[in-house]
């Protein structure tokens, strides 16, 4: 007999990945208040439940992707009582870090194992189940975790106790919105000195400034032919998420006492640009402001 998983946020990560333990032959029961994803989500197999405590009535684990911590307290609070002791949470959402460790403490002291799994890889790894998974819980939690976080990503790294997996998260979406706004004045600074696109591409890809934001996710038309600037900065990761995980890095920061000018500043930029009213669009679409300023 399959394990049941119960799947709560089924938007557009929760969905493809609700679709992927389907795939490896669990079976999942799912919940949210979207009715297009929750048709989409039936449509890949996920049996429909009415509420969150539906879904989770009988599950071995229960799956949380959702917008903020207060929705994951909210959600969790609202399991108490319904799932049976020894039940394993895993929650998948990008949230606080000290959101993420009261969700802890909910859980044990109420007889259950938890882990705060936040991913990165976007919708496109949430689709081919390429995600990676930064974990934070007990090593029990974490073993019994990892072959239901196999089924819809490819690394899976253990990053300690309660809250570290959110920690790790926010670290390294900070670097990506750093690198990414550093890849962006860039290329703005070579249109002025009159440099192509595909030739400050080849020189920076292979030497020393190379990182993920300009061989994976060029933000200019041309040099990589997958990255969102190739399809009007439709977006794989949106750019009112990244403003989201830049915000959290510095709230991060400022209770940890930790000096984030480069995070301070990226967080701004997005800031600007979601006011502008292009939060919907990929993150990589700063460059659109970037040469707005440089104009």
């Amino acid at each position: 007999m399959s394990t049941t998983i119960a799947f709560i946020g089924l938007g557009n990560m929760g969905g493809p990945m609700a679709a992927n333990l389907v795939k490896a032959g669990f079976a999942v029961r799912g919940f949210d208040l979207s009715e297009t994803s929750r048709a989409e989500a039936a449509a890949n197999g996920v049996t429909l439940c009415e509420s969150a405590a539906d879904a989770a009535s009988g599950a071995e684990i229960v799956v949380t992707m959702l917008p903020a911590g207060r929705h994951v307290l909210s959600v969790w609070e609202g399991l108490m009582g319904t799932i049976a002791p020894g039940t394993l949470l895993i929650d998948c959402s990008t949230i606080d870090v000290d959101s993420a460790r009261k969700a802890h403490a909910l859980a044990s002291g109420n007889g259950l194992l938890a882990v705060d799994a936040p991913v990165s890889g976007g919708t496109g790894g949430a689709q081919a189940a390429t995600l990676t998974f930064m974990v934070g819980g007990s090593g029990e939690a974490f073993n019994r975790a990892e072959p239901v976080l196999a089924a819809m990503g490819k690394k899976i790294v253990h990053c300690g106790d309660a809250g570290a997996g959110q920690a790790a998260k926010i670290c390294n979406n900070m670097i990506l919105g750093i690198s990414m706004t550093a890849v962006c004045e860039a290329f703005v600074l070579a249109e002025k000195l009159g440099l192509s696109h595909q030739s400050l591409f080849d020189v920076a890809s292979t030497s020393s400034g190379q990182c993920w934001s300009l061989t994976s996710y060029c933000p200019v038309p041309g040099p990589v032919p997958a990255s969102p600037a190739n399809r009007d900065y439709k977006p794989g990761f949106a750019a009112a998420l990244m403003l989201k995980d830049l915000k959290l890095s510095q709230e991060a920061a400022k209770a940890a006492g930790a000096e984030t000018p480069l995070g301070a500043h990226a967080t701004a930029l997005y800031e600007s640009l979601d006011k502008d009213g292009h939060g919907g669009a990929d993150f990589s679409a700063i460059i659109h402001l970037i040469r707005e300023r440089s104009a």
